[in-house]
């Protein structure tokens, strides 16, 4: 059972009605950590699922007054253990409206301060993903597979999709203008890296490697898809996104790196058919994390944000689709 601390900063005067929100709240444990003059510290201890929740209702409720703030902290272990058999009976006495509506992921604010940080474009990212695709294109141009799978386990690529993802299911452009200038330059900067790998480390003839990237199959879309669904679930579950960074860039730094290696080494073609796979799989990657996000529930905290973000996710659905199928469309002409 994932748990999460919250702390509570509330003024003497909002305490009383702080106590009559807890009331039907599924909490472990409420202690009042400490006073300074007219200002409360209270602690509070609860399952990661229901940390939204409260903390929606605090925010609705004591967002205007100064003194207010909640800090929330994750629980690596608490003695005695929590009971899931209290758990189970607590969950019994809750409403369907909101079992439905309480979801087995973090909190939204958990979720959107975790992929703040992701998308950030620093020398860290620009590093990374500058070394990744160089130990990348090595292994496309030596046809080993092994160099290329060791390229994806340090390519940065999986925060700024997914918050894009949670951008657009949240109807911020701030987020969503922040992960997508860090995805464009990200994208920029390792083809022009592996165009400049390809000039440099010539080929008579497209290896193994490259030549399996210069084809799409129904198989690469799934993946994509898969990668994508995958990405959003381990940031919403909390669990570790490394495994999970790795299936995303399987899916986006082989075609970007051999793109610009086989336009570097006079390819023109075949490396415009690897672009087009790395564009299907970006496309997918975006489809499915927003698809996931929605269906997981996270949503913005007011209704006028929710009814933006709504017609954010329609509008963001309905481009990717159409986006897929017209490359898909391309892609089945230029076999023909």
């Amino acid at each position: 059972m994932a748990l999460r601390l919250l702390e509570v900063i509330i003024p003497q005067s909002s305490v009383e009605e702080m106590q009559e929100i807890l009331k039907n709240e599924n909490l472990l444990d409420l202690w009042r950590e400490e006073k300074f003059k007219e200002i409360n510290v209270y602690k509070l201890v609860t399952r990661s699922e229901d940390a939204e929740s409260i903390m929606d209702k605090f925010e609705k409720r004591f967002s205007a007054l100064s003194e207010f703030r909640i800090v929330l902290l994750p629980v690596e272990a608490t003695v005695p253990r929590p009971s899931f058999e209290k758990e189970q009976a607590k969950d019994a006495n809750v409403a369907p409206e909101e079992k439905k509506r309480k979801r087995l992921r973090v909190s939204r604010e958990e979720l959107y301060d975790k992929l703040v940080d992701s998308a950030q474009l620093n020398y860290v990212y620009v590093a990374m993903i500058s070394l990744a695709t160089v130990v990348a294109a090595i292994g496309l141009i030596q046809s080993n597979i092994v160099i290329v799978i060791g390229a994806m386990v340090i390519a940065p690529l999986l925060g700024p999709s997914v918050a894009l993802s949670l951008a657009t299911t949240l109807g911020d452009p701030d987020l969503g203008r922040r992960s997508l200038k860090t995805n464009v330059v990200g994208i920029l900067l390792a083809f022009v890296i592996a165009v400049a790998m390809g000039m440099i480390f010539r080929v008579d003839a497209p290896t193994r490697e490259l030549a399996s990237r210069t084809a799409i199959a129904p198989f690469d879309i799934i993946v994509a898809l898969a990668a994508g669904s995958a990405g959003a679930l381990a940031f919403t579950s909390g669990i570790s996104t490394i495994l999970i960074g790795v299936m995303v860039a399987v899916s986006l730094l082989p075609p970007l790196a051999a793109c610009g290696v086989l336009i570097g080494n006079g390819f023109v073609s075949l490396g415009a058919k690897s672009f087009l796979l790395f564009l299907a799989n970006f496309i997918s990657i975006n489809l499915a994390g927003v698809l996931t996000f929605t269906l997981q529930g996270i949503r913005p905290l007011n209704w006028w944000e929710e009814k933006k973000a709504k017609s954010m996710t329609r509008f963001a659905l309905f481009l990717w689709l159409v986006l897929l199928a017209l490359l898909l469309t391309v892609i089945y002409l230029i076999k023909a």
